[in-house]
Order: C-alpha cells, then structure tokens, then sequence
C-alpha cells in the first residue's frame, strides 16, 4: 500500500512539474496562436495541479508549514473523527440489532458439539482429560473426607428399622423354605448322634442316675428299685436310643403329621409381631451403642487410601481414556444430537446467554477503537490515512492538473474565436 501511495505521489508531482515546465516554456511563443494555445493549457493546469495539491495537502497537515486558516484538518478535527467512527461503528455498522440478527443465524450448539467429536479424538484432548483426572484424584485429601464418610455411614445406620429388616428376614426364611432347612438339618444332625454307641451308653447312665436319685414313697419306691435291678445302662440305653431315632425318621418324613405340626409351629413363632417387635427392640438398644461405640475413622482412611492408589492406576492405565472416557463422551455427545428438544434448549439458553453479553458489552466496541485511536499520536494517524486513501488522494491531483490542461484549451479557443 505504501509503495503504491508512493508511486501516485511520484505520477502527481511529475503531472504538476510537466504543467509548470510546459507554462515556463511556452512564454516565448506566447504570439504565435499555436503557443497561446499551449501556454493556456498549460498555465490552466498549473493553477488547477496547485489548488488540487492545496486542497490534498490541507487535509493532513499546513501546506508549506504555514498555518493557514482551515487547513491540517485531521489533526484538529480528529476528536470529531474518532467521535463519528465510534457512534457509526456503535449505530450503523456494528447495531445490536444487526449483531443479535447475525448471531441467530448461527447454530452455536451444534457446532460446538461437531469440534468437540473432532477433538476428542486428537491425542491433546486425551492427554489433557486424563491430566486433568489424575490431578484431581492426587489433590483429593482423604483425611478430610474420612469424618464425612464415617457420618454419613452412622446416619444411615441410624435410619435402618430393625423391625423391617426382620420381617424382610422371615419372609425371605417362609418363602425359600429356609425353616424347613432348618429342621432337616437339626433331625440330621441329632440322628448322627443319637445313633452312636456312646450315645447309647451315655443315655442308660444318665437315665439310670435319674431313677436311682427320685425319692418316692411306698410301693413306688420299691418297684423301682425293682426296675433298676432289673435293667442295666446298655439296655436302657438302647430303649431311648431307639425311641428317638425312630421319632428322628418319623419327623423326616415330609407327610409326617408331627413334623407339619411342628413347622406350623415354628412359621407361627417366627411371623409373631410380638415376637418380631421384642427382637427389633433388643437389636435396635445393640445398634444404637454399636454406632456409639465405633469408631471406623482410621479404617475409612486406610480404604480411601488404598481406593486413590487404585483409581490413579487405573487411569494412568493406557486402555482407560479408549476404554471408558472415549466411548462415555461420545455416547453423551451422540445422545444429545439425537434429542432435538434439548439441543433446542441449550441453543436457546447460548443465545440468550451471548445476547445479554451483547447487550452489557456493546458498547465495549465503541471504547476499545476509541482507546486505540486515542494511543496513536497525530503523525501516525495522518499516516495510517495517507497510506490507505492516500493513492486516490494524488490521483485527484494528477486529474486536477489534466482538467485544468484541458479546460485552458478550451478557454483559450473560446477567447481566441471571440
């Protein structure tokens, strides 16, 4: 731009040299028409080059450095020239309506969500998020958060009601039949040891024992006396041996009467609410002073810990981001593409969101090009101007001076006819 503003000041000075040599040299042959001719133009010329180069001149500074009356005029009047930019930046070009109107026409959304699935595939973004976990990971103070989790962890164990956990309980008992389990398991059990030989020995001394120590008068006590001499521990023994194994089989037999019996007694007493509610009291009295009596802070703080050294292996792990960050984004991203309705939310919320922006900072435009106008001094202006109008600027004087050329033709053969 320079070098052509140069050029077109070389081309207007040569335009105004060729006028003012061509005047000079044609006052010998001032008498000769041919040379009235020439001298008018030429002397028309001059004075039209001069007052062009006047009039370009008096824009920018005081021609020849002489103060002159209404010339320099960009340095004096440039307050009104920053003032005019400003208010047709501010109400002509650059309107809130027109920035609102340009904005609505761009899909903010919808562009931002197109460069986010451009980016996440690009090595910085992943090396970005991961930094981004792992940091916040290390800066996690599991001293700190040890007492909040101990807290929340008593309060929800104050908030458990025992007495539906045991209803919970029994109903998961009837309903998988865990009862009859139960029993099964007891009458196995009992028939093992009952079959045993010791048993058999055990029950006739501990039997013999009873009836040699009951204290009855009369004939009962004599017979006895009569009864024990009679029978030995080995025989009585093998009486009750054989009495409880064959009950044992007998309430192992799912149509055993006395076994239905005592399953109905067993469901009964556990499905009791007077019953359920005494357990529930005792258990809540040993809740409440186990929750007083626990004190798991240095326990929580050992399992956060060994949980952060964990988590920040696992997300250093190469396969992490690809694994799980990767495909969770995008699934997030394609999802909200999918939904019109919350796209549309979110691009009316961007809107509204860069509208209030617009319209608390409009004028913030009109500031900063008048504060960086008003950092440029007075040469560097006439300067920025000079070099970007500056080139049609000299073509008006180059075209002053062939107008006036032309125009003195004219008017000499005007004067000459006449």
């Amino acid at each position: 731009m320079t070098k052509n503003n140069n050029k077109s000041k070389h081309l207007a000075s040569i335009s105004l040299a060729i006028m003012g040599t061509g005047f000079i040299a044609t006052i010998p042959f001032q008498d000769s028409l041919f040379g009235r001719f020439l001298q008018g133009g030429f002397e028309a010329g001059l004075v039209g080059g001069l007052a062009d180069w006047f009039a370009v001149t008096a824009l920018f500074r005081h021609p020849l450095g002489i103060p002159i009356p209404h010339t320099a005029l960009l340095p004096k009047n440039r307050q009104r020239i920053t003032n005019g930019i400003v208010n047709m930046l501010e109400n002509d070009w650059l309107t809130k309506e027109s920035i609102r109107a340009k904005i609505k026409n761009m899909n903010f959304t919808e562009k931002a969500l197109n460069i986010a699935e451009e980016k996440i595939q690009t090595e910085v973004f992943q090396t970005a998020i991961t930094s981004i976990l792992v940091h916040s990971v290390q800066e996690l103070n599991v001293e700190k958060l040890s007492p909040f989790v101990e807290k929340e962890l008593k309060s929800k164990l104050e908030t458990v009601d025992t007495l539906k956990v045991l209803q919970a309980a029994v109903e998961q008992v009837t309903t998988r039949e865990y009862e009859v389990k139960a029993l099964d398991f007891a009458l196995n059990e009992l028939a093992v040891w009952a079959s045993k030989d010791s048993t058999k020995f055990q029950l006739g001394t501990m039997a013999i024992e009873y009836i040699e120590n009951m204290k009855m008068d009369g004939f009962m006590q004599i017979a006895l006396r009569s009864f024990s001499n009679f029978i030995n521990e080995e025989k009585l023994g093998s009486l009750l041996q054989t009495f409880i194994l064959r009950n044992v089989r007998g309430l192992q037999e799912k149509d055993n009467r006395n076994r239905q019996m005592v399953i109905q007694q067993i469901q009964s007493e556990l499905t009791k609410t007077q019953n359920l509610e005494k357990l529930s009291g005792e258990l809540n009295g040993w809740k409440q002073q186990f929750i007083e009596d626990w004190q798991p802070a240095n326990q929580i703080t050992d399992i956060l810990k060994q949980f952060k050294e964990r988590l920040l292996l696992f997300i250093q792990a190469p396969e992490f981001f690809g694994d799980f960050v990767l495909p969770a984004i995008q699934k997030l991203l394609s999802n909200t593409k999918a939904d019109s309705e919350r796209m549309a939310k979110m691009e009316d919320w961007v809107q509204k969101q860069i509208a209030n922006l617009v319209e608390k900072n409009h004028s913030v435009i009109g500031k900063l090009v008048r504060e960086n106008l008003d950092k440029l001094d007075d040469a560097t202006i006439t300067q920025m101007v000079e070099n970007n109008v500056g080139k049609d600027l000299q073509w008006i004087r180059v075209n002053g001076a062939l107008c006036g050329f032309l125009i003195g033709l004219v008017l000499v053969g005007v004067k000459s006819f006449f």
